[in-house]
């Protein structure tokens, strides 16, 4: 292959990988729906290395694909078309740390787990945290402009991006905010690269932003009667104490995770929903609000029985009953979507995506469980044990119109945390105007002229 002693000259043998394995493990992320092809991996240690990478790929029209901890569930770091996968695990260092600032500089590569790790080890707290926490990268982290599970409180990894280093299509470095708190020049292009899955440049370094630490975080767990109050549980204690996270999953869905991970239920009671909340318990003054907004919750029958973690170790279980589903799942071939709509209209948007799927396939189990804080909604449906996985996946895709269209309608979006990628690349136009479109592909141009960072996700630029 001609374009490997180039590559191998501009970051040496050690850093080029060209073997089967190396290539099915970097040419994907979670996503199965497409087979891995790339033609190499590259391990980049440096921006300079990166820059180079992208001044020789302009040359050779060689397309680029950014691969991070590979945890993605859209598509997004798949290289299905012989392209260069970037890898960035060997950019892996935490450049500095600043106290006073309460910030960090990593680079791309640094997994979540370990800027969490460095914040703790220095009495702070780096609040984005999901399932993925110990494999993926701070760099895939901005590219998708990650989620999770601390949103309801702490935002989405935008919130936390105090400065990016970049370099785009052109092979230009930019360094964007340098970790300022507070800069009124102009277009902030750091938020164009936030969300933009390596189609714009690929981040080399980013300064995050640390806050303090949450004290004694207490988790709730609550047995809800109807989706109705669900709504109303959230407000109610929305009000009354500074939510951490609220979660919430069906009783079916548990059904799962109790059964198959063995994960003990949380109380005797069996009720259609469930809510799970966390909050700071800092002082006896909170723990008493939050046993008299679960006793008004009570009486109004909103909640139907409840559990409070008592410790840390007992908080730990409960989050289970949680962060269990994904994995507890998987092995039954779900058909996911990844949706979002304001809080208020949450109940009567599942209500109907439900009816519309049960409607059409009467033998399709319908799952669900979500950040119902901040109106994001994971839907899962389970394939028939006597169905093939390619019927299945077909007949579930076929519904995706009629749901989008739902979601549209309700000024929601088709991807609330997972990214668009390759997966929803075509369905954009459900959450995104034509005028918004045009000028994303004018954006795309304009960063990357040659068309060679991740093509063919996002957009079809």
């Amino acid at each position: 292959m001609k374009l490997l002693p180039k590559l191998t000259e501009l970051l040496g043998t050690e850093n080029i990988l060209t073997d089967s394995d190396s290539l099915k493990r970097y040419g994907c992320d979670w996503t199965k729906t497409h087979q891995p092809d790339p033609i190499a991996i590259a391990f980049p240690k440096t921006t300079e290395h990166v820059q180079a990478l992208v001044k020789f790929a302009n040359t050779q029209e060689l397309a680029l694909v950014p691969s991070g901890g590979r945890t993605g569930l859209s598509g997004g770091a798949v290289a299905a078309n012989k392209e260069v996968v970037v890898a960035f695990d060997r950019m892996n260092k935490i450049i500095d740390f600043n106290a006073t600032d309460r910030s960090a500089t990593c680079q791309a590569g640094v997994i979540t787990q370990q800027l969490q790790q460095l914040a703790k080890d220095n009495h702070l707290y780096y609040p984005v945290n999901f399932a993925s926490s110990g494999s993926s990268q701070i760099g895939g982290n901005i590219a998708t402009n990650a989620g999770g599970i601390k949103v309801v409180r702490y935002g989405l990894t935008r919130n936390w991006v105090l400065g990016l280093k970049v370099v785009t299509g052109n092979g230009e470095i930019l360094d964007l905010n340098k970790g300022l708190v507070k800069n009124a020049t102009g277009y902030d292009l750091r938020h164009l690269f936030i969300g933009s899955e390596g189609t714009l440049g690929f981040i080399t370094e980013a300064t995050m932003r640390l806050t303090k630490p949450p004290k004694n975080l207490t988790v709730m767990v609550l047995g809800i009667s109807n989706i109705d109050a669900l709504m109303k549980v959230f407000e109610a204690f929305q009000n009354t104490l500074d939510l951490t996270a609220f979660e919430c999953f069906s009783d079916r869905t548990l059904h799962y995770v109790h059964t198959d991970k063995g994960i003990p239920l949380p109380f005797d009671t069996r009720t259609p929903y469930y809510a799970l909340l966390e909050f700071e318990n800092d002082s006896e003054q909170r723990e008493k609000e939050a046993f008299k907004t679960f006793d008004n919750c009570i009486q109004k029958e909103w909640v139907l029985d409840g559990a409070m973690s008592q410790s840390e170790s007992q908080a730990q279980s409960l989050w289970r009953l949680r962060e269990d589903i994904s994995e507890t799942l998987s092995a039954y071939t779900p058909y996911k979507n990844d949706l979002s709509v304001k809080i208020s209209v949450i109940p009567e948007y599942l209500e109907a995506v439900v009816q519309l799927i049960t409607e059409n396939y009467t033998e399709f189990e319908v799952l669900w469980y979500g950040h119902i804080g901040d109106g994001n909604i994971h839907l899962n449906i389970l394939k028939p044990e006597n169905m093939e996985a390619d019927e299945f996946f077909k007949q579930c895709k076929s519904l995706n119109p009629r749901i989008f269209q739902l979601t549209q309608t309700m000024n929601g979006s088709v991807s609330a945390e997972h990214g668009v990628g390759l997966l929803k690349r075509d369905d954009i136009s459900y959450s995104r105007s034509k005028e918004e479109i045009a000028i994303m592909k004018e954006l795309k141009s304009i960063f990357d002229p040659n068309g060679i960072m991740n093509p063919g996700k996002l957009i079809n630029a």
